[in-house]
């Protein structure tokens, strides 16, 4: 899976490529007619079509744009070359059975001067500035590696020579001292394994890499529980036996194998981008087209029944246990129990006007607001009261690893009939399982899926409306 830097690059080579693609095209057309008086023809849009077809199945024959193409920029100069080739040709076999005109037998050699000069130029111009970007917005990936070891080695050097898109803060090992491997000064050893996690913490680092097996020392399997429950994630660099961890997730760095706890296809930065666009279309949809108007009336029949703000707001825990400002219409009257009860079946508190936001699911409309800026997503883990977070964390297996992702107005523990007031443990332990369901099998379609079964389930009414 892509890094942030991959991704950025790639997407940034798609688009101005396209750019360059079209603009080659409408130049050399347009020099043509001007310049060759006895060599016109009229406009096509069928063959401006045909130029940028026959460039993506050059670019797509070639692996212009994928991943390992693009981790090494010598790899992508090289590669780019070749696509202008092959695309140029390509584009005139295409005239040849076309039987086109003399006008775009020299429009063949106009457009490959031009397409030279552009992409050399804006490969050279996109690597300033895409390695402007990467400094300025340090997207480089915080890591840390457990075990300093030959394969911690490997997998250090793996990271120094991939300094655009990862940022190696060091070592820790079982006792804090080193093996006799060197590599250079960012590669210092920083302490032993029990220390890894607080400065994690500290240095803001969300993925750690251990050489060290599980089961092979009882402090890495200690340090995967401390790790989840301040949602760092650990991941395992190592020779496996075939077939010894099939339930778990497998990438590779370079040729290094590295296994997941679990899959988590929103690890993958496409995936990333795919639903906060998603997010993003569909929160500003409700925004300009249902609360504009939605806002005002439901304001003034809130407060028209009780004394207070038409809206409540409270800090629940979002992405990595970060506390945010969650918005709701008031649906109670005002009270100072607000950030330490959950609203039961007949709560005292709930005005009548409340009851009717809450069953209709009206009162967390607001919410929207949240996913519009990034705190939240339509779909996620519902976010809990912090109370609530260091109650249930403190007491429930895997509690934490729900905060991996955004929380959301619904979600598949909601649609299952896991929403509303938990009455004991067991209860949030089947939320937070099927939290995590969700987490390790997201796609879009899953999403689509949960808003449409959120939507039934509000027209049929849900018993836990309350």
């Amino acid at each position: 899976m892509g890094t942030r830097f991959q991704y950025l690059l790639r997407t940034t080579l798609l688009i101005s490529d396209f750019i360059i693609v079209n603009g080659t095209w409408l130049i050399s057309y347009f020099i043509l007619q001007k310049i060759n008086y006895g060599l016109r023809a009229q406009y096509n849009p069928l063959n401006l079509l045909s130029f940028n077809l026959c460039w993506l199945l050059a670019a797509g024959f070639l692996g212009l744009y994928q991943y390992n193409t693009i981790q090494k920029l010598e790899v992508t100069y090289r590669k780019t070359i070749k696509t202008i080739i092959v695309h140029v040709c390509f584009f005139a076999v295409f005239l040849m059975y076309q039987n086109q005109a003399e006008f775009y037998k020299s429009f063949v050699l106009v457009s490959l001067a031009l397409i030279s000069v552009f992409f050399t130029a804006s490969r050279f111009f996109l690597t300033f500035v895409v390695e402007f970007i990467i400094d300025k917005a340090r997207l480089q990936q915080k890591t840390a590696i457990i075990g300093y070891n030959e394969m911690g080695v490997k997998l250090a050097k793996y990271f120094e020579g991939k300094q655009k898109m990862y940022s190696f803060e060091g070592f820790f090992d079982i006792d804090g001292e080193g093996s006799g491997y060197a590599i250079n000064e960012s590669g210092r050893i920083v302490g032993a394994i029990d220390q890894c996690i607080d400065f994690a913490i500290k240095n803001d680092i969300r993925e750690v890499y251990s050489t060290l097996l599980p089961g092979q020392h009882q402090k890495v399997t200690e340090l995967v529980e401390v790790a989840e429950r301040n949602c760092i994630r650990v991941k395992f660099v190592g020779d496996f036996q075939p077939g010894a961890y099939a339930a778990h997730h497998v990438e590779y760095l370079d040729t290094l194998p590295v296994i997941s706890l679990r899959a988590e296809p929103l690890q993958d930065v496409s995936n990333r981008v795919k639903k906060r666009i998603f997010d993003l279309v569909i929160s500003a949809l409700v925004i300009i087209l249902i609360l504009s108007w939605l806002v005002p009336v439901l304001a003034i029949l809130v407060k028209l029944e009780s004394r207070g703000a038409a809206f409540f707001r409270q800090l629940r825990s979002g992405k990595n246990n970060e506390p945010f400002w969650c918005y709701k219409f008031r649906s109670m009257r005002e009270n100072k129990e607000g950030d330490l009860l959950q609203a039961s079946k007949g709560d005292k508190r709930i005005t009548k006007m409340g009851s009717f936001l809450r069953k209709t699911s009206l009162d967390e409309f607001p919410q929207f607001w949240n996913v519009f800026i990034g705190d939240m997503s339509i779909v996620g883990p519902r976010p809990h009261m912090l109370k609530h977070t260091e109650q249930y964390s403190a007491i429930i297996n895997k509690y934490m690893v729900r905060q991996f992702l955004k929380p959301g107005i619904t979600g598949w523990a909601q649609v299952n009939g896991y929403r509303g007031e938990t009455k004991d443990t067991e209860l949030m332990e089947k939320r937070v399982e099927y939290d995590i369901w969700y987490m390790e099998n997201w796609s879009l379609m899953l999403d689509i899926k949960i808003i449409f079964m959120t939507v039934i389930n509000i027209f049929k009414g849900e018993e836990q409306a309350y």
